[in-house]
């Protein structure tokens, strides 16, 4: 019985070895990871804006980066800050932002305060450089793991879209009706159990070619990307044959169709 069961332990070694042998698992954990990052660090930035109204309510900051650097320079006395150094730190806009300055009714922080503020600051850059670095790695490691798809749709997506079919093998084996509902399904839940309007897409949603496209045609483009994406699936997954040009093609063709 030992022996068996030492026999059997191996196997189920092995095959978990197996399974976590491929680079899919860590673009899965990746994508995820990228996901919480961003969810955070926009937190951030919405309380750090929202705190640094009381001292310059005028500002509105072109980017969260922005905002942060602008705290951690000039947060703890704004009027110190002259024209230059505005442009050094945050590029254009340095005349119009000192105007802003000059003219703003913000009182000015206390050291305590500054200090607690500039902390926030500080974390939403740190939180952007972490996000940063996990999108360059998701960029060659998606690439890499499903290069069909990534040709065709942004790595990001794909790999938002592997996350939630679980494997490369478990989405290649998916029709492209269930591929274009991933991420979709507290919708589809709630169509089957209350009879509500049935979810067109879930994650494809965030294509720029979705979102820009009219309303009636969202539908019909992510069907389209769907079946592209079902067949590069089965190309990443099995065949690792490159076929994406060929659907790349279809898929612009099919666009330019419609547009007419």
């Amino acid at each position: 019985m030992q022996e068996k069961r030492a026999r059997l332990m191996g196997v189920a070694r092995e095959s978990l070895s197996n399974r976590y042998a491929g680079e899919e698992h860590a673009v899965m954990q990746a994508i995820n990871s990228y996901l919480e990052v961003e969810k955070v660090r926009n937190q951030v930035f919405e309380r750090l804006e929202e705190w640094y109204t009381i001292y310059f309510p005028e500002y509105r900051p072109s980017s969260p980066t922005a905002l942060a650097k602008f705290v951690i320079s000039f947060g703890m006395d704004k009027r110190k800050a002259n024209v230059d150094e505005l442009r050094k730190t945050l590029g254009e806009g340095a005349e119009r932002l000192h105007q802003q300055i000059s003219n703003s009714i913000g009182r000015e922080p206390e050291k305590e305060e500054y200090d607690t503020i500039k902390t926030l600051a500080e974390s939403e850059l740190a939180l952007l450089d972490v996000e940063n670095k996990i999108d360059a790695y998701l960029a060659k490691s998606a690439k890499k793991v499903m290069p069909n798809i990534t040709t065709i749709i942004d790595y990001k997506v794909a790999a938002e879209l592997l996350a939630k079919a679980g494997s490369m093998e478990k989405m290649a084996m998916m029709p492209a009706s269930t591929i274009q509902l991933l991420g979709a399904e507290k919708a589809l839940f709630k169509h089957l159990k209350y009879g509500t309007k049935p979810p067109k897409y879930g994650i494809l949603f965030k294509l720029p070619q979705i979102v820009s496209a009219q309303k009636k045609m969202k539908g019909r483009l992510a069907r389209l990307y769907a079946n592209k994406i079902s067949i590069a699936a089965k190309a990443d997954a099995f065949s690792k044959n490159f076929i994406a040009d060929r659907l790349k093609a279809d898929i612009e063709k099919a666009l330019k169709k419609g547009k007419k």
